[in-house]
């Protein structure tokens, strides 16, 4: 294996970890630099994971050949040292995290990231977290690589000024500091009894407890559940998010659209190596079907409750969380692709409409404008100041209300589940797939109600976004047309892009996410990769 394979693994961490520092060490009057520095590192995090993405897919024949690469950091052997470990499903969820990332980024260069201090590095942070607990091996680096996204997203959150983006920041911090008290509690339980963090190692051992040490692991695996569901948004522990994510700045909140797939990714990953142990009651899927349920219900709720565009928006990363729990929840590997498929097209969506609605809020009156809240604090409103508001990169793009009504109206289509665009693709797969896994093995009367639920949800989606948007684009009189930059629209535009191409290519996209599915269904070779992995001093020729 040449040296760029074989450390290919740990670069989508160490580029961004190295690109924030660097950016710490300059001076606030360097913005050109830090944003030239920040844009370099994130369109490199992209090629790493399509990298990854293509070796994972078996692209280059001999390297990887069970799809699973190990990267043993510091060459210690598993389960005695820290590992990484990159699949199918952690290739695609890099790749999405770094297309979410250089989107927003781009956005955010207009005239967000001068509305605080640290933006990029505290981005680039973020980006290393959320990486790494993709990556990770072991639940204690899962709960570090935790903490180093949520503790960047704190400073990301309260980026700009204004009471209420306090308010939700300091709700936000205090929910996500309890979460992160009990995943540090459940890993002390789960250590003390199985005497491993390793998840491949765990997935070993796990199924040998018995007595009083199998209690102690169903405790510590029924805390870590809950952690992690806190962490997914799910009901009745997603209290936080509207309010939290519709107080962000419009970069943020599309960035935090795929922080709650953390949660639900590692329900995923550890769920799927401990089910042939007899996974824990926390990572049943009847109790992960029922949850999805009601979080699907209380988004559903949501929807045609709220108004304001910023909070819909919310609502509808809460009713992905909750098609994604129940569709998981869902006995067999059917649902697994399908749901993969439609936790991607989710994502896309979600954060371009953050996007899309703080351009959107720009056509009210100036004092109701997002962006008031940090004019003066940051003299963003001063004429003689280089950061004035108007002061923005890019050139003005022409139609502006045009694209916003055709944008709006895309997202919309996206969040429903109305052809043509990727959401209904991914919808209508679920629900065949539903249908399919009746006639074999889930239950039937399960299989019925998410498919009842995904329908109705979809109808309040449609109905609450509907009257918004009537609102929004025909029913005012007193909207002004805002002067969009190219800067700004395009990353819109881009992601809503990616979602045509998304239904466009189903086919192999479809059939990369199956494959995905079979390999967390046979966790046998995950588990054998990580604990056959050889260290550079036992390889022939190694050192």
């Amino acid at each position: 294996m040449s040296f760029w394979l074989q450390h290919l693994p740990v670069l989508p961490i160490i580029t961004p970890l190295l690109a924030g520092a660097v950016m710490l060490l300059l001076a606030d009057t360097s913005r050109y630099t830090r944003g030239a520095i920040a844009t370099v590192s994130t369109l490199a995090q992209l090629v790493w994971a399509i990298a990854l993405l293509a070796v994972a897919g078996g692209a280059v024949p001999g390297v990887w050949p069970d799809g699973v690469g190990v990267y043993l950091v510091g060459d210690w052997p598993a389960p005695f040292g820290i590992v990484l470990v990159v699949d199918r499903l952690a290739a695609v969820m890099l790749t999405l995290t770094a297309v979410l990332g250089l989107a927003t980024l781009t956005y955010s260069l207009a005239r967000w990231d001068r509305a605080g201090v640290h933006f990029h590095s505290l981005f680039q942070f973020l980006l290393m977290g959320l990486n790494g607990a993709f990556l990770t091996g072991d639940l204690f680096n899962l709960f570090v690589f935790f903490e180093v996204l949520l503790a960047a997203s704190y400073g990301l959150l309260l980026h700009g000024s204004g009471v209420a983006r306090v308010s939700a920041g300091l709700q936000y911090i205090a929910v996500n500091l309890v979460a992160s008290f009990l995943l540090l509690i459940s890993i002390a339980l789960i250590y003390g009894v199985t005497g491993t963090l390793n998840m491949a190692d765990l997935a070993l051992r796990a199924g040998n407890l018995t007595g009083a040490d199998r209690m102690l692991f169903e405790a510590g695996a029924a805390i870590l559940g809950v952690a992690f569901l806190v962490k997914a948004g799910a009901w009745p522990l997603n209290f936080w998010l509207v309010k939290g994510y519709g107080s962000a700045s419009a970069p943020i909140a599309a960035m935090f659209s795929i922080m709650t797939k953390v949660g639900i990714y590692a329900l995923l990953r550890i769920g799927s190596l401990l089910l042939p142990t007899g996974a824990p009651a926390a990572f049943s899927l009847d109790w992960m079907f029922a949850a999805g349920l009601a979080t699907l219900l209380f988004g559903g709720l949501g929807l045609l409750a709220t108004q304001q565009l910023e909070k819909m928006v919310g609502y509808c990363v809460i009713v992905s969380a909750g098609t994604l729990l129940t569709a998981l929840g869902m006995p067999g590997v059917t649902l697994t692709g399908p749901a993969l498929f439609y936790l991607i097209s989710s994502v896309l969506t979600t954060g371009a409409f953050f996007l899309l609605a703080e351009l959107i809020e720009r056509t009210r009156s100036f004092g109701a404008n997002v962006l008031a809240v940090t004019l003066d604090a940051f003299d963003l409103d001063d004429p003689t100041s280089v950061n004035r508001s108007d002061d923005v990169v890019g050139v003005a793009i022409p139609a502006a209300m045009a694209f916003l009504g055709l944008a709006f109206i895309c997202c919309a289509l996206l969040v429903t589940g109305l052809p043509p665009l990727s959401g209904f693709v991914a919808k209508f797969s679920l629900l065949s797939a539903a249908v399919s896994a009746a006639n074999e093995s889930a239950p039937p009367m399960d299989a019925w109600i998410l498919v009842a639920a995904v329908l109705v949800s979809g109808l309040a989606g449609l109905i609450g976004l509907g009257r918004t948007g009537i609102r929004v684009f025909w029913a005012s009189d007193d909207r002004s047309t805002p002067r969009l930059r190219v800067i700004e629209a395009g990353p819109v535009a881009i992601l809503l892009l990616l979602c045509v191409g998304l239904a466009a290519g189903a086919g192999p996209v479809s059939a990369y996410l199956d494959d995905a599915a079979r390999s967390l269904d046979q966790p046998t070779r995950y588990i054998e990769a990580v604990m056959s992995a050889q260290t550079v001093r036992a390889t022939p020729g190694g050192s």
